[in-house]
């Protein structure tokens, strides 16, 4: 086997938010004086809204019968300035993505409505790191749908068995690359989710940039 693209995702596994999420939730949600909501619910309205353009219906879904005149559009807005603020890029990633390059087809495939992932982006100045990056909000599934992947495949001209996916999410990064025939790399830290068995390789995410080539080479 020969490969010749790597895809990534984005939140946990090239980029990490300074602060807990829950904390930036909470510092959102007070900023505009919203009831306050927790990270489980929170996670459970995005993953129902996986291809929005903005956050705006997973704030109205969970503000819905709440005693709240707070509108979802200005919570959105609130909290993606929050969570863009708070992330911070892998020590060494943009290099190393850069000479990836110049050996595989470099490509993204993150979870997200399309307006608070491309701000992630450009926030970080990866608006033209990648040969392709791709948003779930612009496309017609998210991860683990095996059609979100199979997006990445056609973006990139890649065969799957050809294609590493690089993720922390046990089921919608390595279960969902799995399903599609990608081979799928698991980055670990701690705090995280545990090693997955359908995972091809486990990295530490602290030794993904000194590792990953090798890795690549020997697969």
């Amino acid at each position: 086997m020969t490969i010749t693209a790597v895809g990534f995702d984005l939140d946990e596994t090239l980029a990490v938010p300074a602060r807990d999420r829950a904390t930036i939730l909470d510092d959102a949600v007070a900023a505009v004086g919203a009831p306050s909501l927790t990270r489980e619910a929170y996670l459970d309205a995005h993953g129902r809204h996986l291809t929005a353009d903005t956050r705006e219906p997973i704030f109205a879904a969970l503000l819905e019968g709440r005693d709240t005149d707070v509108a979802p559009e200005r919570l959105a807005t609130v909290y993606r300035r929050e969570i863009a603020d708070a992330l911070a890029p892998v020590p060494g990633i943009a290099a190393f993505l850069r000479r990836l390059r110049t050996e595989y087809s470099v490509g993204l495939l993150t979870n997200g409505p399309s307006v608070a992932q491309r701000d992630k982006l450009a926030t970080l100045g990866w608006t033209d790191l990648f040969d392709v990056a791709l948003v779930t909000g612009d496309l017609d599934a998210g991860k683990p749908d095996p059609a979100a992947f199979r997006a990445l495949l056609d973006a990139l001209g890649s065969d799957p068995e050809e294609t590493v996916y690089v993720g922390d999410d046990v089921d919608a990064d390595i279960a969902g690359a799995a399903d599609a025939g990608l081979v799928p790399i698991q980055v670990t830290f701690e705090g995280g989710p545990s090693p997955s068995p359908r995972a091809a390789a486990h990295l530490p995410r602290d030794r993904l940039v000194a590792e990953l080539p090798d890795l690549l080479a020997d697969l």
